[in-house]
């Protein structure tokens, strides 16, 4: 009887070895699929999407299925792509801009949504200020690319000290952008220089209100503004010539039409993204409890030629937007250099 007991349990122990091993071997080959939504496709955003497709890559090698959309700046289709996500059943949604997590949180109060380059996401998801946490309480979190605005609109007193009056210039669609502009507004008034404010609802009036506000204003302020960080090419060509610097809220803004800007790295804040979503998706965290993560430095950074261009003198502590890629090239070019030399000798 004894010995009839001991095969039982030896025979119970090898099918539940087997079954362990078998759930583990699916697991292991367990893949994710994650769907993208990126509202448009500009230097910021595309470097957010990048930093969050490498963390994902590097985590999870070919376990992870991405499909990334770009919605060319319509609303209404990045509800087109998250719906279709949520019809394709994914496991997560990772939504670029403020419009891709509005978007994505209609859609579904189930799959998983991260967010990255929203400013502030109370105001995106229409959260009162008393009863922001830091945490959704939702299905959603993911990373804010809201700079200090009060030092935003300080640079105005160092770079620009004559500048009387400073016009703020920004999409009226974009909710984050609005608040941007309204807190800038309320730190330069404080400091006594009349502010203008200059709307646009899309780019098809960009030029008519820019050229407006080159016309009456000495210097502008453009927020992170999605809109205007795909035209920057028709600001630059109404304000530069006009003799109007530009303080701008992101890095891409400020290559394509300012002089300087206080600016986070939009790779960093999209491959913490991309470590977030191999929390929730591998690890099983709770996606309601994970804080809204930001930027851990910011940068003052300025363009050189436009800067000179328009008669403003830079503070040594700012870095040349471009700086690091040349730098880099140099580097590349110089070991290519020592190589064929060595290959020479």
């Amino acid at each position: 009887m004894k010995k009839v007991f001991s095969k039982v349990l030896a025979a119970g122990m090898t099918l539940s070895m087997v079954a362990s091993f078998g759930f583990a071997a699916n697991a292991e080959e367990e893949t994710y699929n994650v769907g993208i939504c990126q509202l448009v496709q500009h230097p910021a955003l595309d470097a957010a999407t990048q930093g969050f497709k490498d963390a994902l890559t590097e985590k999870l090698g070919d376990k992870v299925v991405i499909d990334e959309q770009n919605a060319s700046g319509d609303s209404a289709t990045c509800a087109t792509i998250v719906n279709q996500f949520v019809s394709n059943e994914v496991d997560l949604i990772m939504a670029n801009a403020t419009a891709s997590l509005q978007a994505a949180a209609a859609a579904t109060a189930d799959i998983p949504i991260l967010g990255t380059s929203i400013s502030v996401y109370n105001v995106a998801l229409d959260i009162p200020d008393e009863e922001w946490t830091g945490t959704t309480g939702k299905n959603i979190s993911g990373t804010s690319d809201l700079a200090p605005l009060d030092q935003q609109a300080a640079m105005f007193a160092e770079l620009l000290p004559d500048a009387k009056t400073v016009g703020l210039l920004y999409c009226s669609a974009e909710p984050n952008s609005v608040y941007q502009a309204d807190t800038v507004k309320a730190a330069l008034e404080e400091a006594g220089v009349t502010c203008n404010v200059y709307t646009f609802a899309d780019s098809n009036d960009l030029a008519s209100i820019t050229t407006t506000a080159a016309g009456e204003c000495d210097a502008i302020y453009v927020p992170t503004d999605n809109t205007a960080a795909s035209n920057t090419e028709i600001i630059n060509n109404i304000c530069e010539p006009a003799g109007i610097p530009i303080i701008a809220g992101e890095e891409g803004i400020c290559e394509g039409c300012g002089i300087a800007t206080l600016s986070i790295s939009y790779y960093d804040i999209g491959y913490k993204t991309g470590e977030m979503a191999y929390e929730i998706l591998v690890n099983g965290a709770d996606i309601t409890t994970m804080p809204v993560e930001f930027a851990p430095q910011f940068v003052k950074k300025y363009v050189p030629e436009r800067a000179e261009a328009l008669g403003v003198t830079i503070p040594e502590e700012y870095e040349a937007i471009g700086a690091e890629e040349e730098e880099a090239e140099a580097a590349e070019s110089e070991t290519a250099e020592e190589a064929e030399a060595e290959t020479e000798a």
